[in-house]
Parts: C-alpha cells; structure tokens; sequence
C-alpha cells in the first residue's frame, strides 16, 4: 500500500512531470556530450553515470567481447594514476602490442612456423614483464574508496556500456577528474592480462554453466544475421585475436562525446556541474557520428529448435522475434509479460508453479536480448523433479492460446498496469536508480522524460492490443525453442508419450 501511495508522487499526468522537470538541468557541451543532473538533497552524495551507446550488438565482425575487453580498461588508471613511469610503461606496451601481433599474424598464416612463434611468443612475455613493473595496482579504485566512493562497476550489455559509482557531494570535483580523465587519455595498461580475465569470465559464465551455454546457443540459433545473435563475452577465438590496436579503434569509433550521455543525481548544484564539465570534459575531442547497424534480421521461415544433452537442471527457453522499444506495439508486448508470468498472480506463475506444481521457475517478457533493435519476447521455464520441458513447453503454448483467443480480463491488464508503475518507482527510489534510468533513456530515446511518458502509453495499450499483437508475434514459424535435456528427463517423456 505505501508503495502505491508513493507512486502516486510519480503520476505522470503533466503537472507531475512539470513539477520533476524542475529537479532536472540538461546541457550539451560544445563537442557534443550530454549531461543530465537531477537535483535530490535528501542526502549529501551524488551518484554519477556514465552511459556510452555502444554495445555487443556494434562489434566488429571478428572482435566480439571488445565492448566488454574496453570496459574493463576503463578501470586501469591513466597517464598519472596506475602507474609510476607512464614514458616507460607505454614505450613497453607498444612493442608488447607489436610482438603480440606479428605472434598472432604467424598463428593465423597458410603455414605457420612453430619454432617462430615460440621465439615471438618468449619476446611477448618479457615485454609483459616489463611492462608490469610499470603498473601500480588498483591505484585509480583505491583513490575513489578512500574518498568515500562506494558502487563503484560497469556492465556491458547488447545495445550498451555503463560506468557508475557513488561520491560524497564534496567530492565530486574528483569525480569529474577521474573520468574525464580515463576517457580523455584512455590507457591499455595489463591489456592482455586483462583479456584473460575476460576469457575466464566467459568460462565461468557460459562454458561452465548449462544455462549460459543454452542461452548462447539460443541466440545463435534464432539470430541468423543481426549481431544480437552474438554473445557479449565474445568468442574465444575472436578474444584471442584482438588487440590493443584493435581495441584503440573501437574506442576512436565509438566513444566520442556525441555517443555518450553522463546523469548525475544527488546533492549537487546545476551550475557546479555545467562549470566543472566544461572545465574537464571541454577539451574531449569531438568525433564523426559512430556507424548504425544496417543489418536487419530477416523474417524466420519456420520453427526453430535445439536441445543440448547434460548432467543438468532441465531449461527451457521459448522465444519469438518481435519488435524493438520505439515499434507502437513494444508496450503491448510488455504488458503482456506482465500478465503472462510476473508476479505469483500471474497466468504462468499460478497454474505452473502453485496449482499443478510443474515448474520451480517461470518468467516471460520482452525485450531479449536488447530493446534498441527488434528484439524477442522470451520465456523461461525450470521444471520440477521428474517433469520433462516438453510438459511446460504444453502448457505454455496453451496459455499462449488463450491470450491468442482474446482470454485476457481487464483486471488482468490494469493490474499489469499498476505493477508497471510500481516497478518504475522502485526503481527511482535511489540516486543511483534515477542517474541510470535517466541515461538509459535519454541516450537510446533521444528523451529522459520518456521514463514518464511511457507509462501513459500502456494506458493506451487495450484487450484487443493484446490479442492482436499475440496474434501477430507467437506463431509457430516465429517460434524458437531451446532446451537442455537430461537423460532422466527424456525418458519421462518417452514414458508419457
């Protein structure tokens, strides 16, 4: 109850957005960055975000995971932090850079000589070695800790990156030091140290994970041309053929200002901040507009399916091409995610996991993997001991029906509605939430109100929206199903049969 009377704060009728338009600035510095800074004294702190418009889905054909490779650069200091003889250090990471690739370039030719690329490989490792002496550890996150920086991460995802963490107010002059700074002069310090940290991630995540390895290969297989069919960590042998060059590129293309939109929330004065911005950020050079995607996903001409066999907990993915977050029928579609599987009262939720007690887990939605480009309304189910994925995928296909055939009440769509609205405010309830949400939005949107906004479109959204648009999107030609199966598992299903 408190959380619904707190949403009514966040009404978006347009007295309420007018009275938060007045807690935000908005300025776009000459070369082309935007800022966002909302006002919120309730604590002396401001969280800061950085939002780049890049991710998995931008890569270059032959370097998935540089996203991710660069965001962990990010953290590795800069010409005066992280490091105690920059001249040195980088004098050595340049011929690092150049072994590694005359090494990478004899791997890869018609006939490569082993007893050469042995001789570049020794070469490589002492210039690694040099080049540590270099390095001064987690310099640049012990400087934020010790001024009471806290949150302090990243993530990569398919449409983008994300940098964020937290500072006491007076400390914010540090803060536009620091990251002005890293992006200013990025370095490639540990580059390749990095990368096997990058790899392991991908080992611990994905190839050691039965639900990782679904999920890549869900992707592959429903994506046949659109980069979202490829995995964010990257492929191991596309890991192991970037560069520091490489990923130099990557960082000229992709993060120039225009691509980049920074929100701040907290305690901080608007004019502090467009002071402070011009001051550190003013001298970031501007950059051509990064490349679009072009490529399109073609329509799917039939069902798709895959299992993978394993000593594991059954899964079952279920997913069909829909549109991307700016399509009319994107709300929809979100709705009926809602109504579909969140929450205990929810259609799957009920009959799957209370009532007939089939699975320990259901949840569907759209907007997988990303939203900024036609996406998948995906469901995932795990199914109780004993239970085959054939059993859910039964019955998630008759829930689906009855959506088709027009079975959805109207309390049903506005409890989607107020859950919707109840999410959001859970979501800005925090400095953090509001600077992310703000950034997300503005940069992929073109329009932070639209956080609001949106929520005026699902009232707009009827019964007969949803049924259309299930129409439209869950066909079977539409449809592609992934699942891991067990040995216990298929001769349920053998037995049922």
């Amino acid at each position: 109850m408190a959380l619904l009377l707190f949403a009514g704060a966040f009404n978006t009728n347009a007295q309420s957005l007018e009275e938060f338009e007045e807690k935000v600035t908005e300025f776009t510095l000459d070369n082309g960055l935007k800022f966002i800074v909302i006002e919120r004294p309730i604590a002396p702190v401001a969280s800061f975000v950085t939002y780049v418009d890049v991710g998995g889905a931008d890569e270059p054909v032959g370097h998935t995971g540089i996203a991710h490779i660069f965001e962990h650069m990010a953290f590795k200091g800069t010409h005066y932090i992280g490091t105690n003889n920059w001249k040195k250090e980088k004098k050595a990471l340049d011929q690092l850079d150049q072994t590694y690739q005359q090494w990478l370039s004899e791997k890869y030719s018609a006939s490569p000589d082993s007893a050469k690329m042995e001789e570049l490989w020794s070469q490589f490792t002492d210039l690694q070695e040099e080049a540590g002496q270099y390095v001064v550890n987690n310099e640049f996150s012990q400087i934020i800790e010790r001024n009471g920086g806290t949150g302090l991460n990243a993530g990569t995802g398919a449409d983008q990156t994300v940098y964020f963490y937290s500072l006491p107010e007076n400390r914010m002059e540090l803060w536009f030091s620091l990251e002005s700074d890293r992006f200013k002069n990025p370095v490639f310090r540990e580059f390749y140290k990095e990368k096997e940290v990058v790899r392991e991630e991908r080992r611990m995540r994905t190839e050691s994970q039965p639900l990782g390895r679904l999920v890549e290969e869900f992707l592959a297989v429903a994506y046949t041309a659109h980069p979202y069919g490829r995995p964010v960590v990257g492929w191991n042998s596309d890991i192991t053929a970037t560069t520091m060059e490489d990923a130099r590129e990557f960082y000229d293309t992709y993060y120039v200002p225009s691509n980049i939109t920074i929100a701040i929330a907290g305690d901080v004065n608007p004019k502090e901040v467009r002071k402070m911005a011009e001051t550190y950020f003013g001298g970031l050079k501007a950059g051509p507009e990064p490349p679009p995607v072009y490529t399109q996903e073609p329509e799917q001409r039939g069902e798709r399916r895959f299992t993978i066999q394993g000593q594991s907990q059954p899964f079952l993915l279920m997913g069909y091409h829909t549109v991307a977050q700016d399509h009319p029928d994107a709300k929809a579609l979100q709705l009926l995610g809602s109504i579909i599987s969140s929450g205990r009262t929810s259609r799957l939720y009920k009959r799957m996991v209370e009532e007939e007690q089939l699975a320990l887990a259901v949840q569907a939605f759209n907007g997988f993997p990303g939203t900024k480009y036609k996406s998948m309304f995906l469901t995932f189910a795990v199914p109780n001991r004993g239970l085959s994925v054939d059993t859910l995928e039964t019955v998630i296909h008759e829930e689906i029906q009855k959506v088709k055939d027009g079975d959805i009440t109207q309390m049903e769509l506005d409890r989607a509605r107020t859950n919707a609205r109840a999410s959001l405010v859970r979501s800005l309830d925090s400095n953090s939430g509001l600077a992310q949400s703000f950034a997300s939005t503005e940069a992929q949107q073109g329009d932070w109100r639209k956080v609001f906004t949106d929520l005026d479109k699902l009232n707009e959204v009827t019964l007969e929206d949803l049924q259309r648009v299930a129409n439209t999107y869950f066909t079977q030609d539409n449809l592609t199903v992934g699942a891991i199966v067990t040995q216990d598992s298929e001769e349920v299903a053998d037995a049922n049969q």
